[in-house]
């Protein structure tokens, strides 16, 4: 449209565009603007023109603007309001002038413009162009404005659309259902015919390909099908019981929409035409099964739908076709766009979900066995966790026909068995394992009874006109077990087999020892043997025996062996000078008598003349020095391990194997299970080479199992590893000097190796440790008294743990070697105990709760291993250099394998074995300071071993236990000491007066105890110690030299005695015929500043135990006890009645048992702060506590974690938040605090000073939605500004901050009081104290006093209007 103008001709006309541009340009003043709008209006319904009105509207500028900017440039051409009044005003004026109804004229109008629109264009194209797509845009903008003004009638709309358009185009019906014009589910229920016209548009649009370069198209394309699909999906499957569920027309007409889709995607998958057309449309429908996005049940009623709707399409095949067909339905043969179909069905449903519904499907529906064998590769193929799953459906099925002599389940247990076999043995047992397994024992399914047996002949019998040949081989070769008296019936089938097989001229006798007997053709006779000799030769080579399959040949099918298997194995050649593994396979069936002496010597003679011929020349694969041929081999066997087989592997182990026997002359099998190793410490007895093929060795094996540990994590890997292993395990020399080189390594160049390195070597040691758990002990020659230990003993002696770095070390290898062990026993039916060195696991059972004081928590706990950790992630945090050792550390520590272990009395670490590696660390060296190692030292001997009970090696809560552990390992470490060198060090700085100062701890207590239940009979501390001197004497008096020996105890005995308080030689008499203990003072303390009732209140009640000779414990005592019962108890998610005990009693216990927990929201629910008030007070109580834990945090960051302590605060608050108590805690003067005075008795000066920071450091951390339930809570604004003000004056007095920065936190807190002081409800009495804190922040901060003072006014004027 235009508007005339009465200017001169120099002027332009303007479209409505510009013209409301114009005005834009101009700046109108306050209150124009609705005057302007309702003059425009006013004059463009004088003059315009309702067609030209909808062009103009879709109009855009057409230079250079893509789809995305005309489209922005449409929606803020014309505002909305401005456009909807022009049309609905012309369309009104227009009917009245024509005298039509107004909703008949916006559909003509409606419709002439989409006619304009589309009109011009290509008719084949599905999909708009970008400057249709605009335009159309534009008018259904339109067109929804009269929709909402009620001018627009949709049914009328889409009436007078369908008799100009038979087949609708989707793009425009998508649109109309995007802009709210006419969706999809309104046009199903009034359009009659619209089944008609939307599958074959559906299979248009699917079947038109835009230009490659046209990616818009493209994508608008694969928009508009998912979007519709996705409509169709979420119509036709929703629930009956849903709101918004259709009727039952609709819904049958979205699911036969649907299902004629699939069955038009089945049809052009089955037929033999590979038209590019037709790959492309039925690709562009099965990816549309990826894209559709909807609710996860309607997804599955949909997917399942259609998979049953599959494996039921077209049932014409019957079960003697399947049987003869089934070979060619693999996955191999199989349509790619079917078994991509069967991907995407699956992929929502687990293994179990798919086969239950699968054997549902062939029990109650005619199946097409093509389409159903298929979907059961396809399952098999991509999920390898589905072949136990399928065993235990073969095993329903075979129960099931033999249980009521069902035929259908027989056959179909046994085709599913064969489809499985068909893929080959990677994926399922072959047909022949799967069928001996069934039937080949008198435990089979057929054993039961006469009647079964027959069942199952009668069944093989009825099979033989449609077997492929194979299968009857099976049958004849591995016969079904039949009792001696039925035999006959057994031959009648072998006869009939047999019969068959001659009619396809195929025989029994020329059938491979290792044939793949799963359907598919055979190999030729020749080819077979080749492969048989290969495959005997391989496996020879791995085991060392001859097969089982080999011997039973040799005497079941004695003409095979000897016509076509021994004929292919001695086929004469040029012998190599040290014996290949085909070479030792001859031999050994030699011994065994298996191979005619004649042929035997024709074989020698004839390999001895082709030496001659070829001029006795011997190569050892061009390679001169074994070295270089033993690094070639160790190359191509990293090719095997990235892409190759188990077979390729084994034939590049085997010439390993062979060059390693050449280097290092290794013993027989038999003296090797004898010998013990020496291993030399000091210097090790091999020469150069033998030192350079170690290194090479264990280079390329660190190399290789980080390499493929990229690729797969090792539970995921082939057994290349361990077989690698297991090929040097077997030659004691080469074995003995790999220990020696891994011992030097460990122990001397720990700390240079390199990451890489250092996690191959524990993966070499896992393997090492599993392949020798037997065999050969090892004597390390350093040790004293000399005493063969196991491999992965002797290495863990050289890994020391007496200063940090070898600490370090020390943890980070046995981590990487208990990690990878882990991950490999997820895959191997073999036990844990195998792959994992107990000594490792020791070490790690000593360090890490020593350098990682959380741990401390839950050592020997049960709590160990509550947190599921995935066996890959352990591997990965080891190999990951970035990732920092504690959190593999940790990790690991509550791994449940982890735990599982500590369970086992071998992987157990005593109190003893704790004693002797604590004495051995150098305090000067040491990862702990002081005091710490003093807390963990009391941790140890007080807490963790003197509570466990004896049989885990700890002391069954006896302080006499922890006392004789403590002076063996006093007089032990002594009596060891066998140089000067080892005094020396000794004396300078062993742990051994930390242990000193424990022991004396102990005898102190085991005073107080024995004074106070003496008795007639009792036994003091002077008594334990003479009675533990005269052991050691008379142990000393035994040995050999008796009195140098005596001589020495005596001295070492001197100087622990030396060392304990005078006292504890003399005994306490009792008083007044009764011994009591006090500990009014040491439970005052406790409560007063300590909280350690986690430690303190278990060595608490033992002692009171054994002084009271069981009386009940004093009343502190039971109120402890009870409190820490009912933390726990509440933790585990059960609210017991809460105890007669303080609140802060109760709070600070419920604090000890939240740390190291990860989820404590569920627990702390149970509290309900609004119904009772001891709850209320315990919340607000460990509130307080959890923030003075968050305070130290921020004030000590390298020593504590502020994101879990403010973590712990959130959840908390979360529950405490409605209540207003909890602001009492952060009230200045301890009066205002009431209830909760006691606050001040467990916090110092400087944390009660920095509360105000405290306050606002918790609630800037919290989220939006907790905030302002915070704000909302009576009395929060009083707080928050006197906190406001103290936060002030913190930093006004100079204190600092590093983290976060001072002034980040006060900009902070300034901007959270601003926003908080509009919301907060104001009280009379809570407004005559913020009109006080009003004056204080006038000099603290005017905007902060400003912004109250308004606030206050707000409220003072609402009181007055609600008087009035």
């Amino acid at each position: 449209m235009s508007l005339s103008a009465s200017c001169d001709s120099a002027r332009q006309k303007r479209s409505l565009s510009s013209l409301l541009d114009s005005h834009s340009l101009k700046r109108p003043k306050q209150g124009d603007g609705q005057w302007l709008q309702k003059a425009a209006i006013q004059l463009l319904e004088q003059q315009q023109d309702l067609c030209s009105l909808f062009k103009e509207i879709g109009a855009s500028n057409p230079i250079n603007s893509t789809g995305e900017e005309q489209r922005k440039e449409v929606a803020e051409g014309i505002p909305s309001d401005v456009e909807g009044s022009l049309l609905v005003s012309g369309l009104r004026r227009q009917a009245r002038q024509l005298a039509v109804p107004l909703a008949t004229l916006s559909v003509k109008l409606v419709l002439e413009r989409l006619r304009e629109i589309t009109g011009s264009e290509d008719n084949d194209r599905e999909i708009l162009t970008a400057p249709q797509s605009v335009k159309l845009c534009a008018l259904l903008e339109s067109a929804k404005e009269l929709l909402i003004h009620g001018c627009l009638c949709p049914k009328l709309l889409w009436q007078e659309y369908r008799k100009y358009h038979k087949l609708p185009k989707l793009d425009i019906v998508y649109q109309l259902h995007l802009n709210g014009v006419l969706t999809i589910k309104d046009l199903l229920k009034s359009d009659e015919g619209v089944r008609l016209w939307l599958v074959p548009q559906l299979k248009a649009l699917c079947s038109w390909t835009p230009l490659q370069e046209d990616k818009e198209t493209i994508q608008a394309q694969q928009k508009v099908m998912s979007g519709i699909v996705g409509l169709l999906v979420s119509f036709g499957f929703q629930s009956s019981h849903e709101p918004a569920a259709m009727e039952k027309r609709d819904f049958l007409l979205c699911t036969s929409a649907l299902d004629a889709m699939l069955f038009w995607f089945l049809d052009t998958v089955d037929r033999t035409s590979t038209q590019k057309l037709c790959e492309t449309a039925t690709d562009r429908w099965c990816q549309l099964f990826a894209d559709v996005s909807t609710y996860p049940d309607v997804s599955k009623r949909f997917f399942m739908h259609s998979l049953t709707q599959t494996l039921t399409y077209k049932p014409r095949l019957t079960v003697s076709d399947a049987i003869s067909l089934q070979n060619k339905w693999t996955f191999e043969k199989a349509s790619r766009l079917l078994t991509s179909l069967f991907r995407k069905l699956s992929v929502i449903f687990s293994v179990d979900q798919l086969l239950r519904h699968l054997q549902q499907v062939l029990e109650t529906h005619e199946v097409n066995w093509k389409h159903v064998l298929c979907f059961l590769s396809t399952l098999l193929v991509y999920n390898p966790s589905a072949q136990p799953s399928l065993r235990e459906l073969l095993s329903r099925l075979l129960t099931s026909a033999f249980e009521g002599y069902d035929l259908e389940s027989m056959i179909t247990a046994f085709l599913l068995a064969r489809q499985g076999a068909l893929q080959g043995p990677a994926i399922f047992p072959s047909y022949c394992d799967w069928f001996k397994g069934c039937f080949g024992g008198a435990s089979g399914f057929h054993a039961t009874s006469k009647k079964s047996l027959v069942f199952l002949l009668k069944f093989l019998s009825d099979l033989v006109p449609f077997e492929p040949p194979q299968y009857l081989k099976v049958h004849i070769l591995h016969p079904p077990y039949v009792p001696v008296k039925y035999r006959s019936l057994l031959m009648e089938y072998v006869s009939l087999a047999k019969t068959r097989l001659a009619d396809l001229k195929e025989s029994v006798e020329e059938m491979g020892l290792y044939g793949d007997i799963s359907g598919a053709e055979a190999a030729p006779v020749q080819c077979q043997a080749v492969q048989d000799v290969d495959k005997a030769v391989s496996l020879f080579e791995s085991t060392g025996r001859l097969s089982a399959t080999v011997m039973e040949a040799s005497i079941f099918r004695r003409s095979y062996f000897l016509t076509r298997f021994l004929p292919t194995l001695l086929k004469p050649k040029v012998l190599p000078v040290k014996a290949d593994a085909q070479m030792s396979f001859i031999e050994a069936l030699k011994k065994a008598d298996k191979i005619p002496a004649a042929q035997y010597s024709a074989y020698v003679d004839s390999c001895q003349r082709l030496r001659q011929q070829e001029g006795n020349v011997v190569r050892v694969d061009n390679h001169d020095h074994p070295l270089e041929l033993l690094e070639v081999q160790l190359q191509e066997l990293v090719e095997h391990v990235v892409d190759g087989s188990e077979g390729d592997i084994s034939a590049q182990l085997s010439k390993i194997s062979h060059t390693l026997g050449f280097i290092f002359p290794g013993l027989t099998t038999d003296a090797f299970e004898q010998e013990v190793i020496q291993l030399q410490t000091d210097t090790p007895p091999f020469s150069e080479l033998h030192m350079k093929v170690v290194n090479v060795i264990l280079r390329w094996f660190c190399q290789c199992i980080l390499d493929s540990s990229k690729v797969l994590s090792p539970n995921k890997q082939m057994t290349w590893a361990s077989r690698f292993v297991s090929v040097f395990a077997c030659n004691i020399q080469l074995l003995s000097c790999l220990l020696h080189r891994i011992w030097d390594l460990l122990h001397n160049q720990g700390s240079l190796l390199s990451g890489p390195h250092m996690l191959g070597l524990a993966a070499f040691v896992v393997h090492l440790h599993a392949s020798t758990l037997q065999r050969p002990l090892v004597h390390l020659a350093s040790l004293c008294p000399a005493k063969p230990v196991p491999i992965s003993e002797a290495l863990s002696s050289a890994l020391v743990c007496s200063t940090q770095t070898n600490m370090l070390f020390c943890v980070r290898f046995c981590m990487a070697a208990v990690s990878y062990g882990i991950c490999r026993g997820d895959s191997l039916t073999q036990p844990l105990k195998d792959l994992i060195p107990s000594s490792f696991y020791k070490k790690l059972q000593y360090l890490i709760p020593r350098l990682l004081p959380e741990a401390r928590r839950t050592a020997g706990s049960k709590e160990a291993g509550i947190q599921e950790t995935d066996s890959f992630g352990l591997w990965s945090n080891a190999k990951d250099s970035s990732s920092h050792w504690k959190k593999t550390a940790w990790c690991l520590w509550r791994h449940p394998a982890f735990s599982q272990l500590r369970q086992a009395p071998q992987y157990q670490l005593s109190f003893t074995e704790w004693l002797a590696n604590e004495s051995q660390v150098e305090r000067s060296k040491d990862a702990m300071t002081d005091s710490e190692r003093l807390e963990y030292h009391q941790w140890a001997c007080l807490h963790l071993y003197l509570t466990a009970p004896d049989n885990e090696g700890g002391c069954g809560g006896s302080m006499k236990s922890v006392f004789f552990h403590l002076i063996h390992a006093l007089m032990d470490q002594q009596s060891s000491e066998k140089s000067p060198k080892d005094h020396a060090i000794s004396q300078r700085g062993t742990c051994l007066p930390d242990i000193i100062c424990i022991l004396q701890e102990v005898v102190y207590e085991m005073d107080l105890t024995t004074t106070a239940v003496s008795h007639p009979g009792s036994s003091d501390v002077c008594d334990f110690l003479f009675e533990l001197a005269s052991e050691r004497f008379s142990g000393s008096l035994t040995e050999a030299s008796a009195q140098l020996s005596c001589e020495h105890t005596l001295n070492t005995w001197n100087r622990v005695l030396l060392a304990l308080p005078s006292v504890s030689f003399i005994k306490v008499k009792a008083e007044e015929g009764r011994r009591h203990l006090d500990c009014d003072k040491l439970i005052q303390h406790i409560n007063q500043h300590q909280y350690w009732w986690d430690r303190m209140s278990a060595a608490m009640l033992s002692l009171w135990c054994r002084l009271s000779d069981g009386e009940t414990p004093p009343a502190q005592l039971q109120i402890i006890a009870s409190s820490q019962h009912w933390a726990c108890s509440l933790m585990g998610g059960q609210l017991l009645r809460v105890p007669s005990a303080p609140a802060l009693l109760l709070a600070s216990s419920i604090y000890e048992a939240l740390q190291g927990r990860q989820d404590v929201h569920a627990a702390l629910s149970l509290l309900e702060p609004d119904k009772d008030f001891k709850h209320r007070e315990v919340l607000v109580f460990l509130l307080f506590l959890c923030v003075n834990n968050y305070l130290s945090a921020l004030l000590y960051p390298q020593e504590k974690c502020h994101r879990k302590a403010i973590k712990l605060c959130t959840e908390v608050l979360r529950v405490a938040v409605d209540s207003t108590d909890w602001l009492l805690i952060f009230k200045s003067n301890a009066a205002e605090k009431g209830v909760y005075q006691s606050v001040t008795m467990v916090t110092s000066d400087r944390c009660d000073q920095l509360m105000p920071w405290a306050f606002y450091s918790v609630l800037l951390e919290q989220s939006a939605e907790l905030r302002h339930k915070v704000v909302r809570r009576p009395d929060f604004l009083s707080v928050a500004v006197c906190c406001y003000i103290g936060l002030q004056q913190i930093f006004l007095d100079g204190f600092a901050i590093s983290d976060p920065p001072e002034s980040q936190i006060l900009s902070r807190s300034k901007r959270f009081l601003l926003s908080a002081i509009p919301h907060t409800p104001a009280s009379s009495s809570s407004c005559r104290l913020l009109t006080q804190l009003q004056t204080q922040c006038v000099d603290v901060d005017p905007e902060v006093a400003a912004a109250l003072f308004a606030h206050l006014n707000a409220h003072t004027l609402i009181t007055e209007m609600e008087f009035l």
